[in-house]
């Protein structure tokens, strides 16, 4: 499913409307009505629903949402909280539809009665404002907005909360904090940031007849489970060891053993034919008893880290994870030019990999395998010389421009994962839960991801199935075995068996 700025989906709406010849009356209505359809599961007729209705596209579905709920029966008191010369245009003719049946319309004159009417309702419907808001809110609809949310009321919102941004980039606004939002054909940019997501709620998209084939591919989609479904690998009955990918692993050391043994068992569980640890000769003893299907390629170290990695065959291997329990010594921005200049296939560098990768991003742009990061958003603040804040607040512009920059796949991790490739297409994935936010998952994310890349035709389809593998054993431990409290890596690697069972078997 696509992902759209503001502009973009303006741009449907023309193609619509000038291309196609739907008329934008009609695109209202089919928008409230199906609006009215998915919004039925949160609500029944007993319910004292209130719709707030602006200027705009979004007050025109409003007229349409509150028409077509009380032609159902329902208990509506509809609220224009703009002026009247504010409604024009499509939405004035909903406006009259809405009059010429015979139902009450209340116009805002103070916040005080409207106040009222809100306290009154089990349900608030927010059709205010729609895509087109820049910044802070101003009065009295920045009042409205207070008050709404000041109540405990369930709050069902139009398309976007009213008031937040549809773009990134924007810091200063105020907006409807909803329980659910009914989006429209497609989810905006900011459903998925960290700092206007949780102003959604719960979200679902609704289609309302744009003619989405004639217009021009954004670059982003949000990946969904049914798109992993038609991605997955599969192994065919003459498959072997051989088949699924020969890789390695290094880093570790004596005082961090665990981090590449659980990027070595993640790998493992996700299918890799063969794998090697490649780590210092003293973390093996550790290591071995816990993974006893790898193989082991002890590395000269000093003082329990690892010295260098020169004697590794590079030969011998289809891809490489590199930076798991590494440390940052100096000497280890030596030994990622031998990584670029000897390697192979294609390389996950993640964990202290990355911060030693930030002098050598030319090289990576002149392996001729493919490169992948995957950082969180303080390494990628690193990587690129930007606040976290900037990362935050602009992720899909930032990681685009930095991959295209850079000639690699970017994996920025969050609770919207952003999916980079080395042309600039995106893809958003989403599962998982803040049971993932501890140590070592990002670890096991690594050895996933090395084995869906070894195992898949397409690099892109390998890391967004491979993200949602992740994600999606973090979802089901938690619902059924697990607290997002106790949940560790360890566990969720050791749940990837029942993931990886419904993932292959749906195709």
């Amino acid at each position: 499913m696509d992902i759209v700025t503001a502009q973009e989906m303006y741009e449907r709406d023309q193609v619509a409307i000038q291309t196609v010849g739907v008329s934008g009356v009609t695109l209202m209505e089919n928008a409230g009505r199906a609006i009215c359809e998915d919004v039925k599961k949160k609500v029944s007729a007993d319910q004292k629903i209130t719709v707030l209705i602006g200027g705009g596209n979004n007050g025109g579905d409003g007229f349409v949402i509150a028409r077509t709920l009380r032609n159902r029966g329902c208990r509506v008191e509809a609220w224009q909280v703009v002026p009247d010369e504010k409604v024009k245009g499509d939405a004035l003719s909903h406006k009259k539809m809405y009059l010429n049946s015979g139902y009450e319309l209340y116009v805002m004159e103070d916040t005080a009665s409207l106040e009222q009417s809100i306290k009154q309702a089990d349900v608030v419907i927010d059709a205010i404002l729609g895509i087109g808001v820049q910044g802070p809110l101003r009065p009295p609809l920045d009042q409205v907005v207070e008050i709404l949310n000041k109540q405990p009321v369930y709050t069902i919102s139009v398309d976007i909360p009213s008031g937040v941004p549809a773009d990134e980039g924007t810091k200063n606004f105020n907006g409807v904090r909803a329980d659910y939002t009914c989006v429209l054909e497609a989810p905006k940019m900011s459903a998925f940031l960290q700092s206007t997501s949780p102003y959604y709620g719960e979200w679902n998209t609704v289609e309302i007849g744009l003619p989405n084939h004639l217009v021009k591919d954004p670059g982003r989609e949000w990946w969904q489970q049914e798109d992993a479904g038609q991605t997955f690998p599969q192994r065919t009955g003459d498959s072997h060891k051989g088949s699924h990918g020969k890789g390695i692993v290094i880093g570790g050391s004596f005082s961090m053993p665990g981090s590449i043994a659980m990027t070595a068992r993640a790998a493992l569980r996700s299918g890799i034919g063969l794998l090697t640890i490649a780590t210092s000769r003293s973390a093996i003893p550790m290591i071995a008893p816990y993974l006893q299907e790898a193989m082991f390629h002890p590395l000269e170290e000093r003082e329990g880290v690892i010295n260098d990695w020169k004697r590794v065959d590079w030969s011998a291997y289809d891809g490489a994870a590199v930076g798991m329990g590494l440390g940052r010594s100096e000497r280890f921005s030596v030994q990622m030019d031998e990584l670029f200049t000897h390697a192979e296939g294609p390389l996950v560098i993640d964990a202290d990999g990355l911060y030693h990768v930030k002098e050598r991003l030319n090289r990576c742009r002149d392996y001729p395998h493919p490169v992948i990061l995957t950082p969180h958003p303080g390494e990628f603040a690193h990587l690129t010389e930007r606040s976290i804040a900037e990362i935050l607040d602009s992720p899909f512009a930032i990681t685009r421009e930095f991959a295209k920059a850079n000639g690699v796949y970017v994996v920025l991790k969050g609770p919207s994962t952003i999916i980079t490739t080395p042309q600039g297409e995106q893809r958003v994935e989403t599962s998982g839960n803040e049971g993932l936010a501890k140590g070592g998952s990002g670890d096991a994310l690594s050895g996933i991801l090395l084995a869906m890349v070894l195992q898949s035709d397409s690099v892109f389809d390998a890391l967004a199935n491979g993200c949602m593998v992740h994600g999606k054993t973090a979802e089901r431990l938690t619902a059924y075995n697990h607290s997002t409290f106790d949940l560790l890596a360890t566990d969720l690697i050791d749940g990837l068996a029942e993931t990886f069972r419904t993932f292959s078997s749906s195709k």
